[in-house]
């Protein structure tokens, strides 16, 4: 259970700065930073993918036999990650959105 515990904090962590990466690049769009906005979606994805990685040790556990019954903190991180997935692309199309406005 501690194994598991110790992946699921590692996927809050990286979908949070997933998350955080993606937010910050709306707010740069918005200034018409778009060179800053595309460098942090690049750094939303990479964070993600950590997150991501961490999600296929948990499967690849479960696959194995070695993964534990349901936690709240394990919940709580899928949670996590599919709402900084979600963050990530409206944050894209946000950015396409100032791009094409900014053009007049």
């Amino acid at each position: 259970m501690e194994k598991i515990n110790e992946i699921a904090f590692q996927i809050i962590l990286y979908g949070g700065n997933g998350r955080s990466n993606a937010m910050e690049a709306i707010q740069h769009a918005k200034e018409g930073d778009f060179e800053k906005a595309d460098q942090l979606i690049e750094d939303a994805n990479t964070e993600l993918g950590k997150a991501h990685n961490h999600q296929t040790e948990l499967l690849q556990l479960e696959a194995r036999g070695e993964g534990a019954s349901v936690n709240v903190i394990l919940v709580h991180s899928q949670d996590h990650l599919m709402n900084a997935m979600t963050v990530r692309d409206m944050a894209i199309e946000f950015i396409e959105l100032y791009k094409n406005g900014s053009r007049g």
